[in-house]
């Protein structure tokens, strides 16, 4: 297995699970700033009331978005188990 090879695998695994965990990351992003924006024109700052909103908005993202998470990291470890062989000449 070659440095390029190595690097190659390394590259599209970052890849991989930035594409996985993007659309949580940004949905529990977009909720945390919309309930900062009414802490901050309602003057409530209640410190648990920013967590409840995110875990669910987090929470129904996976499930919308779950089977398309799962089919890019199946499809990845189907490449790496097809490309074994050539991996551990």
């Amino acid at each position: 297995m070659t440095d390029a090879t190595v690097v190659s695998l390394a590259r599209e695994a970052v890849l991989t699970i930035l594409l996985v965990a993007g659309p949580a990351l940004l949905i529990g992003m977009l909720v945390g700033l919309l309930v900062s924006i009414f802490q901050a024109t309602t003057q409530i700052q209640e410190q648990t009331l920013t967590f409840i909103p995110k875990i669910v908005a987090v929470l129904v993202s996976i499930v919308v978005f779950g089977p398309w998470m799962i089919r890019n990291l199946v499809d990845l470890a189907e490449r790496l188990f097809a490309n074994l062989p050539m991996y551990i000449r």
